[in-house]
């Protein structure tokens, strides 16, 4: 077929109708168009050629051209595409380097094969203009909720016509009694839309707990108005959720504007989760009193927060341990995920124990080291003290105030306390010495010789070994993995340093070794400091 005899406006009318089908600009389907044919014409004259196609977008005519570069003689690679500037002058008046010739030249018949290859052409690059447009439309409504129609289902993924183009459920982002049929309409949330060669873009979620905080949002107007915010939200989809609510009106209830008049709020959303039966949590800013309310319906007799390990323990009845802990810990679970804690739940009676167990602990512990009778002994640890530094360091005065404790007889303890303590430190350094540590690491400041045997055993040998380890290393933390919180133990958390702590023994350790600026690290504290001085205005 050859492009002359067809009408030229057909052209034109099918980049038009293609470009209305996919509702992208038609300059794009013509510039597909432009680039299929210069392909087939190159497969007619040469592919080293640089033939171009320019059609009018007023008549339709194609106009097939031949471009040649002028260059340098040494420069000559390609003779069908580049000429020299003597070879110019035949066609142009004073030629120089880097000038063009443009030359017209015959359309092609187009054969099978050729017209195949436009074909593929021109769907390759509409294809391509397809998803720049639906990107760029989706990009910025990534944290919103759609409506869409069920397409069709592959490998468990359900992909969902969004109007402008297709997007995908994931099969782990489908509540799990969900099943969908083609023409089903489905209220999902984009999660994320980025850009990819092939394959969807736009990615859909209903087990996001974004995707509940929104569903609120469309139900509550003092959440979309911004009188009430949710904090938090957590859940087990299709099956159980807890959602954290503040309200800066203090004349209106965030749970009861949540809830609604007799449920109606809450029920709406319910009804698009699938039955998913939602508690809603005053948010509080004292993080044991928003755990109190995170477990209900659980009763809690008592919680103690250990904030630096992120860690909190919940002292409970007999009876409402199941309940707290709730059906295969789901209750404890989403408490745990609303709160950012690590929870452990237990009886009054277990709490009881462990408490009777660590007094008998520190009761031996005073009885073996500082041979001490049962009786006084339980009297130091009812006092509260709980270690030999503790006896050994603390004011006199402390241990004046238990009961048939004199001066001298304070005395007496507290150098029974350190003459153990100097036995177990000499000890501890010998045998760190025998695993080969360095006197670098024995004589840095700061470090006891329990703690130089544990690095030693955990081959922290030398100041430069003690200067490559991490802070969480050092004092231990917790990492967040697949959603649960997972402990780092680390080498001297035993000895109750803090990770700011073991933070500041390892940059002294680092400019002792001379790896880094003491000036630097000066300026860093005063930012710091700054720092907390605007937060705390």
């Amino acid at each position: 077929m050859a492009i002359t005899s067809a009408n030229q406006l057909e052209l034109l009318q099918t980049a038009e109708a293609v470009a209305r089908e996919k509702m992208i600009d038609p300059g794009l389907v013509i510039e597909a168009m432009e680039e299929s044919l210069a392909r087939a014409a190159k497969s007619r004259y040469g592919a080293e050629m640089d033939i171009r196609v320019a059609i009018d977008r007023k008549t339709g005519r194609a106009t097939f051209t031949r471009v040649r570069t002028v260059v340098e003689e040494d420069d000559l690679e390609n003779y069908q595409s580049e000429f020299t500037v003597a070879q110019a002058k035949e066609y142009m008046d004073d030629p120089k380097v880097g000038d063009t010739f443009v030359e017209e030249v015959p359309p092609v018949e187009m054969g099978r094969i050729a017209a195949q290859s436009a074909k593929q052409v021109i769907l390759q690059k509409v294809r391509e203009a397809e998803r720049d447009r639906q990107y760029e439309e989706f990009k910025d409504r990534a944290g919103t909720i759609i409506n869409g129609l069920v397409k069709r289902e592959e490998y468990g993924n359900v992909i969902v016509d969004v109007g402008a183009g297709e997007a995908i459920l994931r099969r782990n982002e489908k509540i799990g009694r969900e099943s969908y049929r083609p023409n089903d309409r489905i209220r999902v949330y984009i999660k994320d839309v980025r850009r990819e060669q092939r394959g969807p873009q736009i990615f859909l979620s209903r087990t996001a707990p974004e995707f509940m905080a929104e569903l609120f949002k469309m139900e509550v107007p003092e959440i979309y108005d911004g009188i009430i915010e949710i904090k938090a939200v957590a859940r087990d989809p299709g099956s159980r959720a807890k959602i954290a609510v503040i309200s800066y009106d203090n004349s209106i209830d965030p749970v009861g504007a949540c809830v609604g008049m007799r449920g109606s709020r809450v029920q709406a959303v319910v009804n698009e989760l699938q039955g998913e039966k939602i508690d809603i949590i005053p948010w509080n800013d004292d993080q044991p009193t928003f755990l109190v309310n995170a477990l209900q319906p659980a009763e809690v007799s008592k919680v103690v927060l250990d904030e630096e390990a992120g860690k909190i323990e919940v002292v409970v009845p007999e009876e409402q341990l199941s309940l707290a802990i709730g059906r295969r810990g789901q209750n404890v679970r989403l408490a745990s995920q609303l709160t950012g804690l690590d929870i452990d739940i237990m009886t009054e009676a277990e709490e009881s124990a462990r408490r009777q167990a660590e007094f008998e602990l520190r009761t031996k512990l005073f009885m073996d080291t500082l041979d001490l009778d049962e009786f006084f002994a339980q009297l130091l640890v009812a006092e509260g003290f709980t270690s030999l530094e503790e006896v050994a360091y603390v004011e006199q005065d402390e241990l004046l105030v238990i009961d048939g404790v004199d001066s001298d007889t304070a005395n007496e303890l507290q150098a029974r306390a350190r003459d153990v303590l100097a036995e177990q430190n000499k000890a501890a350094l010998a045998a760190a010495r025998e695993l080969g540590v360095e006197d670098s690491l024995v004589e840095f400041e700061g470090l006891t010789p329990q703690m130089i045997e544990a690095l030693a055993k955990d081959d922290v040998k030398t100041l430069e070994d003690f200067a490559t380890c991490a802070d969480w290393e050092l004092a231990g933390g917790w990492t967040t993995v697949n959603g649960e919180r997972v402990k780092d133990d680390g080498v001297l958390e035993p000895f109750d340093i803090s990770l700011e702590e073991a933070q500041t023994m390892i940059m002294t350790a680092r400019v002792l070794l001379g790896w880094v600026d003491p000036t630097e690290l000066e300026s860093d504290e005063e930012e710091s400091d700054d720092t907390d001085e605007e937060a705390e205005a």
